[in-house]
């Protein structure tokens, strides 16, 4: 947070990934920063980031494990919007220690171990990246919102803002992991590749399709 201003600085100068997909100088400002940290503390940590993973070279091994997307929703980032995250899990051995979802624009933050009062919603997120079934999904929705961001996606199902977030494409862990834990603590149902999840350590190699109903 105390980046913010500098941070915002660096939303306007872009590239473009092989896909498409924007990423911006604060991206990997912000990745490299939060690595740094998390270095300063365990030297041998493993690091899943977004802007750095290298899936030929991925191999786990025992130990602290980051997860991390630096920024969620860059497109809405350097377009100027609020909508967007950082999304930040760590793992020692395989096992769960805790997760962070962060918004500074908008000024909300969840990590493990927060208190939680729910609301109760009857609005659907659906996921940007089209996919045929999220057509489906919005004419059966009451209300819906695709908002560009898993991260604030996923804060919203889980404090009750949304009474459920669908992406029916799939999505890499760094995308979803660390929120799908906080899902989990919160007694939310969580639907992964159509199969309940239990919160093991999932591959980074590969995209899942998420379902999530806060009941």
């Amino acid at each position: 947070m105390n980046n913010l201003e500098y941070i915002q600085k660096l939303r306007y100068n872009i590239e473009y990934k092989e896909d498409g997909s924007p990423v911006t100088e604060a991206d990997k400002f912000l990745e490299k920063a939060i690595l740094d940290f998390l270095r300063e503390q365990d030297p041998e940590i493993q690091f899943v980031g977004e802007e750095s993973f290298d899936a030929v070279a991925w191999q786990e091994r025992p130990g602290m494990l980051a997860v991390l997307d630096p920024i969620d929703g860059t497109e809405n980032f350097c377009s100027g919007l609020k909508e967007w995250g950082v999304s930040v899990g760590l793992w020692c051995n395989g096992q769960f220690l805790g997760s962070m979802l962060l918004m500074p624009e908008l000024g909300e933050c969840l990590i493990t171990g927060d208190s939680l009062v729910k609301l109760e919603s009857r609005i659907t997120g659906f996921s940007s990246s089209y996919d045929p079934a999220i057509a489906q999904g919005l004419s059966e929705a009451i209300e819906y919102r695709v908002t560009g961001c898993a991260v604030y996606n996923l804060y919203n199902v889980i404090r009750g803002s949304f009474t459920r977030f669908v992406n029916p494409k799939g999505a890499y862990i760094w995308d979803l992991l660390p929120g799908i834990m906080l899902a989990l603590e919160y007694k939310c149902e969580v639907i992964l590749d159509d199969k309940p999840y239990d919160g093991k350590l999932l591959d980074p190699t590969r995209k899942y399709r998420v379902d999530i109903r806060n009941r």
